[in-house]
Order: C-alpha cells, then structure tokens, then sequence
C-alpha cells in the first residue's frame, strides 16, 4: 500500500504494528535515515537494541544468505516485546527475496523495516510493498519540512513556549539546513532553555545558531556594509585559510546587497522590506540591516550591485588577474562608497 505524504507523517509517528512493514525510500540519505530512526524508536522503544528486539540486515549480507530476512521475522526474542527486522540501502536486486519474506509473515512476527535510495515508479521493491495487503511504502522528498513535521520536532525537543519572531526564525532555519543539523540545532536549543521558563526568543537562537563558514562570511559582509575597511583583511584571509573561493564570497555579497536594495525600495520601509524578505530577517540581524538600508539608500545600493555583477563576470573570465585580490579590493571600494 503505498502512502501519501500526509498519512507517512502519521504512520511514522506512530507505526501501528500489526501491520508487516515499511518500505522508506528517496534520494536524500540522511531524510531516509531520520524518519527509519523514528520508525524504529516508536515501535520497539529507547530499550528495544538493548533487549536484542532489533534485527540489523546489510542489504549486502542478505544478498549472500537470502534466509537471513525470513529467520530474523520468525526468531523468538530473549525479551518480550515488539521486534523489527530491519534491511538497509535495499535495492530491487532484492525484491524477490523481500517478497517471499513478507508473503510468510504473521501476526507476532516481526515488523519489517526496509531502506532504500530513490525509487522510479516501475521499481520492483517499490511494487512489493505497494501491492501487500498488509505493508507500506512511503516515498521521502527533499522539500522543506512543512508547519507540522516542524511543530512536532520542536514538541519532541520540549520546546513549546515560543515568541512569534523565534518561530518564524526557526522556519526559517528549518527550510535552510539539512534534516539531521536541524535536528540538532533543536536539542541544542531544549540544552540552552532547560530549566528556562522564559518563552524562547530572537536571542535565545541566536545564541544556538549553528556556528559554520557562511556565519563568518555574513560578518564580513556585515562589516563592508557598515563599512569597515579596516577589519575586510583579517576576516578575509579567514574565509581564504578555510577554503572559501571568491566567486562564492561575490555571490554571498550579492545576496546580501540585493536583499539591502529590495528593502531600500519597499514602499513600507526598510523594515517592511525585510520582514516580507525570502526567508525573512528577524532579530538583531534585521535590527542591523535595516540602518544599513537606511545609510547607503537605493541609489548606492544600485551602484554597489553593479560593482559587484562586474567583478562576478571578472572573476568567472579568462582574466589574468588574482581572484582574491580583485574581490578583496572590491569589498574596499564598497565601504568607500558607503562612506
């Protein structure tokens, strides 16, 4: 039976057990890990490894020994308690042993988690699950996380009380960073908060943000927009040490100066410009863009977008120029023009 991605979300937070199992596939590992990893848990229970109720089968090994899936369903557990034979990274080499597995499954025996990576519509495991009475199939996609998956992490996490702009920042950095770091961005946040009966800020995700190469990238172009020349060098040779190409540095920039130019223009304000930005600026990140839109206004923010689209084309040409140097200099004719 296959599952549409409303009645997935449902199932994979509460899989009902009699059923005999679950075929979870899509191209993004780590999304296909995360909702096996919640499957499992809600079936046999933060004991259930330890109690030897879980069965782990390499697609591999199972490839070797085809009774492999067939004897881990029909074991009797040393503890009582739900059971899961789980195969991992299957493909439709193994449909038929899968098939003939599940066709000798009975209530009691154990419930049948299997994995796999993108599967087209005529796939041959894809047609197993989909057409068993009694098994699922349920397909992962890499869109963002929709209001409920994001409500339901933030209820596992313990985090309830939460002020509108923090909710729309964690939005935010739900749609921007992969499933597995948002995840953890969370439980860092429950860390932080413990103990915390304040509802849950701006401040306090800032204070959890994850720390990486585009934060440090956004401080220096925070600093050419306030225009501070004097501290483009250190944080450049910075980025430079960590691997950070100029082009990439140009785009960042650009970003950054569209989003100033789109608020300098809004009819509403700078601050009305931001807020309806995609995806929006909240919190002291918005507080400090929008002087900057204020300062350098719409005029120059043209000007500074056309020096940047002109060193981009530089950058990408046959120039013989050195690409770190032409946008470090770049960076410096922005806070002059600023000024």
């Amino acid at each position: 039976m296959k599952l549409s991605p409303r009645d997935a979300a449902a199932f994979f937070a509460a899989p009902d057990p009699s059923r005999a199992g679950l075929l979870i596939y899509g191209q993004d590992a780590m999304r296909v890990a995360l909702k096996r990893q919640d499957v499992i848990a809600a079936l046999i229970g933060p004991e259930g490894e330890a109690e030897m109720r879980l069965e782990r089968i390499a697609a591999a090994d199972l490839r070797k020994d085809k009774a492999l899936l067939a004897d881990a369903i029909k074991a009797s557990g040393f503890f009582p308690g739900q059971r899961v034979a789980f195969v991992a990274d299957a493909g439709d080499g193994l449909a038929d042993v899968i098939s003939d597995a599940l066709a000798d499954w009975r209530d009691g025996d154990a419930f049948v988690v299997v994995t796999a990576g993108s599967l087209n519509a005529r796939s041959k495991l894809r047609k197993v699950f989909e057409g068993h009475a009694t098994a699922y199939a349920a397909a992962i996609y890499d869109d963002p996380p929709s209001r409920a998956e994001i409500e339901a992490a933030l209820a596992k996490a313990g985090l309830r009380d939460i002020e509108t702009e923090a909710m729309a920042a964690i939005n935010g950095y739900a749609r921007a960073l992969d499933p597995g770091d948002f995840r953890q961005f969370l439980e860092k946040l429950a860390i932080y908060k413990y103990g915390d009966d304040a509802p849950l800020s701006v401040a306090d995700i800032d204070a959890c943000a994850p720390a990486s190469i585009d934060a440090e990238l956004d401080d220096l172009i925070h600093v050419v927009a306030d225009a501070d020349p004097s501290a483009i060098g250190p944080l450049l040779r910075r980025l430079e040490a960590q691997g950070v190409q100029p082009v990439g540095l140009c785009i960042a920039a650009l970003r950054h100066f569209r989003t100033l130019h789109s608020a300098a223009s809004d009819p509403g304000g700078p601050a009305k410009g931001l807020s309806r930005a995609r995806p929006p600026v909240f919190g002291p990140r918005r507080d400090r863009m929008e002087r900057q839109a204020k300062r350098w206004g719409v005029r120059k923010l043209e000007q500074a977008l056309h020096l940047l689209i002109d060193t981009d084309l530089t950058l990408r040409s046959s120039s013989p120029a050195p690409a770190m140097p032409v946008m470090e200099r770049t960076l410096v004719r922005l806070t002059r023009l600023a000024r």
